[in-house]
């Protein structure tokens, strides 16, 4: 049975055009079929991306299919309608399979040192099988590989990188021999210079770039999604680890208190910035508005930070960017113009995916 076809009337992002806009099988049209029925009025946002999403994560580990169920329809009635997993022990291929659920871009699981990272979040491997696991990691996943650049070391008692140079610099290559591109969870400082010589391809919270680092990502196309609502949390991290790891507490709060310069810097040197609610472990789903609003509080421009959020990052994953003649209707309707308000994303008024009105 086909669905009816919908009719959204107001300004459609980004141009702020305002039009009718039909929705027919699924798809976006501007020809006006016939009995298409009036479901909103409002500014028209081609669907939210949350680009750092952890799928079938919580805090130990893997989750059963309900509660993957649960995380995902927490996102999609939230307007996130495309996830960029950015590693997950969950086997969450099923989700791609339903219609009634967020598009899911798959990087299969962490790559991480072995008990230099969250157990059972991740494969721990020493340095001999890194690229070997990279490949396969590409190979199971849509096009990403996610590694844990740094992490807290024992032995130094601070943030240290988890694997040398030369064994990123071949996992790296690896993963691009396969098709895929990379990411790493990094943190600190010393873990980045390696990975960008290397030429990996995204940066997960750097929150230990310096402004050479930034020009070189922006030269090289390396992204950089900051996880403001995660990076917030950095005091408890310094705080819970002081009495036994004072230099990694230091490290923390200093990390800490350079983020506002950090993210600036880059994006007034030009890095290609995404948003990521890091939702999964600690954190929980639902909340990219909440992340734009955290990148908009430490200064980035509005508009720049709701384009990252929505049609730039649609691009940047390969999905239709706009809501062209054709396009997979993929969108929300807002109260307000996101561009100059976007608490309004807290409150989508229909959110619809694969058009169908889903929230």
């Amino acid at each position: 049975m086909t669905d009816p076809a919908l009719r959204v009337h107001g300004p459609v992002l980004p141009d702020g055009e305002v039009r009718d806009l039909y929705v027919v099988d699924g798809r976006i049209t501007y020809e006006r079929p016939p009995g298409a029925e009036l479901v909103a009025q409002g500014w028209v946002l081609p669907g939210l991306v949350d680009a750092h999403n952890h799928l079938g994560l919580d805090d130990g580990g893997a989750v059963d299919d309900a509660e993957v169920e649960r995380q995902a329809l927490a996102d999609r009635d939230a307007g996130a309608l495309l996830l960029r997993d950015c590693g997950s022990p969950a086997d969450t291929r099923w989700v791609q399979e339903r219609d009634d659920l967020p598009r899911l871009v798959r990087a299969g699981r962490h790559l991480a040192r072995t008990k230099r990272y969250i157990r059972s979040f991740g494969h721990e491997v020493e340095p001999a099988d890194l690229p070997s696991y990279a490949a396969e990691q590409a190979r199971a996943g849509d096009g990403w590989v996610k590694l844990v650049g740094d992490w807290i070391s024992r032995d130094e008692g601070d943030l240290a990188p988890s694997f040398p140079a030369e064994t990123f610099a071949a996992a790296i290559a690896a993963a691009h021999a396969e098709g895929a591109r990379v990411t790493a969870h990094c943190f600190g400082r010393d873990v980045l210079p390696g990975l960008l010589e290397a030429g990996i391809d995204c940066i997960e919270h750097g929150t230990g770039l310096g402004l050479d680092q930034v020009e070189q990502m922006a030269a090289a196309g390396v992204a950089l999604v900051p996880t403001v609502m995660q990076t917030q949390k950095f005091p408890g991290f310094a705080e819970a680890g002081r009495e036994r790891f004072p230099a990694y507490a230091s490290t923390m709060e200093d990390l800490y208190a350079q983020r506002r310069e950090v993210l600036m810097s880059a994006w007034e040197a030009g890095v290609a910035l995404y948003v990521g609610s890091d939702g999964g472990g600690p954190a929980r789903h639902g909340h990219l508005a909440g992340e734009v609003l955290a990148m908009v509080e430490l200064g980035l421009p509005a508009a720049d930070v709701v384009a990252a959020a929505s049609w730039r990052a649609r691009e940047w994953l390969g999905f239709d960017a706009t809501l062209a003649e054709g396009a997979p209707a993929d969108f929300l309707v807002l109260d307000r113009d996101p561009v100059t308000d976007p608490s309004v994303l807290y409150a989508p008024s229909r959110v619809v995916l694969r058009g169908r009105v889903v929230a």
